[in-house]
């Protein structure tokens, strides 16, 4: 595992940290529907599902959210836990300049998202992203 560089980092980027989201491995829609069932009864709600990727959220605190993962998009390995930041290149800078593992290099999905994996200092993999904007 590399290890992040100890000089300071410009922590600007990662200041404007808006959600951070477990993700939990599951095998298949049968898994995807006794997990939609299981958080259902604990008040969550589905707010997205693309096929592969079901997110459930609090209606009272929309933030409070968790992904269930058949794979982390196509062929792509599981991330740990997904961290929407408000400037998805600046956060791509700084985890660069300081060192830290890029698993994925930073891209734009069809789903309207731009993105990196980087590890953790655990080995985490997490999955920075920033929603486009609407109409963009």
């Amino acid at each position: 595992m590399t290890e992040m560089n100890e000089a300071p980092v410009d922590k600007a980027p990662m200041n404007e940290a808006r959600r951070a989201v477990p993700n939990v491995a599951v095998d298949g829609e049968e898994s995807l529907a006794a997990n939609r069932a299981f958080y259902g009864a604990l008040g969550f709600e589905e707010v997205m599902d693309l096929g592969w990727v079901m997110t459930m959220a609090s209606p009272a605190q929309p933030t409070a959210q968790i992904n269930f993962v058949e794979q982390g998009g196509p062929a792509l390995v599981v991330p740990d836990m997904s961290v929407e930041v408000g400037d998805v290149d600046a956060a791509y800078a700084a985890m660069v300049a300081a060192g830290a593992e890029i698993v994925r290099e930073l891209r734009n999905e069809s789903w309207g998202v731009r993105r990196f994996f980087v590890r953790d200092p655990q080995g985490k993999v997490v999955n920075v992203v920033a929603h486009a904007p609407v109409g963009g």
